[in-house]
């Protein structure tokens, strides 16, 4: 064979060798993977190490056992245990092993949307649903909400009205977003709501922030009109400064943790529970659900009237009729209470 033939055959082999290796990297490291789902979700906890995150890519069946060793090798190269991000991230139908390690890397990871509204009825509720929705546990939660000097210093509640921190709304964090982390988040949205306006507001009704969301949490259960929970937040401004008892029924319903019962009975009245206005003066120790910002502001701009009754229309179209006397009272009491008895409402 002449010189120039076997140069020609060692470049072959060499380019067989190259393609066969090229095909072989394709294959391991850029071909997509295969799922039985568009996607699926891997959870990368605090402290978790590269072995750890190997194995929860196995376990998840995104890199079965045969494809494992060469995953390690690719992340190991890529330097991904030096940048092992804590947090929830989507894997997609086909996505790369490349893909997979990058999203780690470099912390590409997927929002979780925490979304609290009439669904959250107390502070017990509220620690379920974030033990449930992200990586810290209940234990860390009790703990700052129990923690007087945190509570008075971040929001100016305590730990029997700490409720009232929550406002409304969605909030997209890190599933593994520390406990004082998630605070401050609540925070910035307590702050934003309370802003100099509002809070001049309440002190200009003689009552603190924590008892005007107290107060709007009963408005806004009684009513979602905004006319109505203005003369509503009138009545009970009324009673709080006759020294009446509120006899909000809601308070009730909260007390009794009856949360979805459309009507209230005399047995009702009877639990021993500092939520229960029919037997405690004054306002209850906290809020009785997640009062909104349109409640609120419908409680610091109440009504200013002569009613100290009110109760909901025999039509029940969501509008109340509002007396002076507790006689007047009456007789709208009764035609309401007959309308809930022809509807069959128990």
């Amino acid at each position: 064979m002449s010189k120039k033939k076997s140069s020609r055959f060692v470049l072959l082999i060499f380019l067989v060798i190259l393609g066969v290796g090229g095909f072989f990297v394709y294959i391991k490291f850029f071909k997509g993977i295969k799922l039985n789902k568009n996607y699926t979700f891997i959870f990368v906890e605090t402290g978790d190490d590269m072995a750890d995150v190997v194995e929860t890519i196995n376990a998840e069946g995104i890199v079965n056992d045969k494809d494992l060793e060469s995953f390690k090798w690719l992340a190991q190269k890529m330097d991904l245990d030096k940048n092992i991000h804590p947090g929830k991230y989507r894997i997609t139908n086909g996505m790369t092993t490349r893909q997979i390690i990058n999203l780690i890397k470099y912390d590409k990871q997927e929002k979780v949307k925490l979304t609290f509204n009439s669904q959250i009825h107390d502070l017990e509720e509220f620690i379920s649903y974030i033990d449930d929705k992200l990586e810290m546990n209940e234990g860390e939660i009790e703990e700052y909400l129990s923690d007087e000097k945190k509570l008075s210093d971040d929001f100016g509640l305590d730990p029997d009205n700490a409720f009232a921190l929550i406002v409304p709304g969605v909030y997209e964090v890190s599933w593994a977003i520390k406990t004082d982390e998630l605070f401050d988040q609540l925070k910035k949205k307590y702050k934003d709501v309370w802003n100099s306006d509002r809070v001049a507001k309440a002190k200009k009704m003689g009552y603190s922030v924590p008892e005007v969301i107290t107060l709007a949490s009963i408005v806004q259960s009684e009513s979602g009109i905004e006319s109505e929970q203005q003369k509503i937040a009138g009545v009970y401004i009324n009673r709080l400064n006759k020294n009446m008892l509120l006899q909000a029924d809601p308070t009730l319903k909260f007390a009794n943790k009856k949360w979805d019962a459309q009507r209230v009975w005399d047995s009702d009245k009877e639990t021993n529970s500092p939520y229960n206005t029919y037997k405690y003066k004054g306002l209850p120790p906290g809020p009785i659900c997640l009062a909104g910002v349109r409640a609120i502001d419908a409680t610091l701009n109440y009504s200013k009237h002569r009613y100290l009754f009110f109760c909901a229309k025999c039509e029940l179209n969501g509008y109340s009729d509002f007396s002076e006397t507790y006689e007047q009272h009456k007789k709208y009491a009764d035609a309401y209470q007959k309308a809930m008895d022809k509807k069959g409402v128990k």
